[in-house]
């Protein structure tokens, strides 16, 4: 007689989170940014093409620092923060919340407290869910009693921030435990973004001061 199979440990997907308003936003920066840098580096004379190679340089990691890059990525065993000038790497262990006020934010076990950029609150959003929630409380007669909805109707409620950060927090609190979710918090600076930034704002400086 064989012993009955363990239950399947339960899969978890990968969630990826971005803001599309500002990836938008980003976008049509860039492509003003391109043009009229494009356009000085070539009608321009003396050192304003050199400067608007500068300003290029300076500028454009920094549009898709604060635009493209930022990125929020929920796995089985850790919470991935893309921010603009660096990554955060929580296993879900060290993970003690997730929480929305005027901007969205996880804090580790230790204090330490990183900003979710690609969850932007929506004040207008979140206003316009309370209002939806007191109507449906009206229309179902419920104003002034319990509410006992399950938790996926009460999520559905939310504002699409405070869905996002509900989720997180439970998937830090379901995957805490896990084996694999173990370890210290570590962070990496996006070199990639700094370097070249700093090196058009120094560029653009020298130029100046050389006439």
């Amino acid at each position: 007689m064989t012993s009955p199979t363990p239950p399947a440990e339960p899969a978890y997907a990968d969630r990826t989170y971005r803001s599309a308003a500002g990836i938008a936003g980003g976008a049509l920066l860039l492509a003003i940014g391109l043009w009229l840098g494009v356009d000085a580096v070539i009608q321009g004379h003396g050192n304003a093409p050199w400067l608007s190679l500068a300003v290029l340089l300076c500028a454009v990691p920094l549009i898709v620092a604060f635009s493209f890059r930022p990125a929020v990525f929920a796995g089985a065993d850790r919470l991935i923060v893309r921010n603009p000038f660096r990554t955060i790497t929580l296993p879900w262990a060290s993970v003690a919340d997730v929480r929305a006020g005027y901007s969205s934010e996880v804090f580790d076990q230790s204090g330490g407290k990183y900003q979710l950029w690609a969850i932007p609150v929506s004040l207008r959003q979140r206003k316009r869910a309370a209002r939806r929630q007191v109507r449906d409380a009206t229309v179902d007669g419920q104003i002034g009693t319990s509410v006992t909805a399950d938790v996926t109707d009460t999520k559905a409620r939310m504002a699409p921030t405070d869905q996002s950060v509900l989720t997180l927090r439970e998937l830090a609190e379901q995957g805490a435990s896990r084996e694999g979710a173990q370890g210290p918090v570590s962070i990496r600076w996006a070199y990639e973004v700094i370097a070249p930034a700093v090196a058009g704002a120094v560029l653009f400086v020298v130029l100046l001061a050389i006439g």
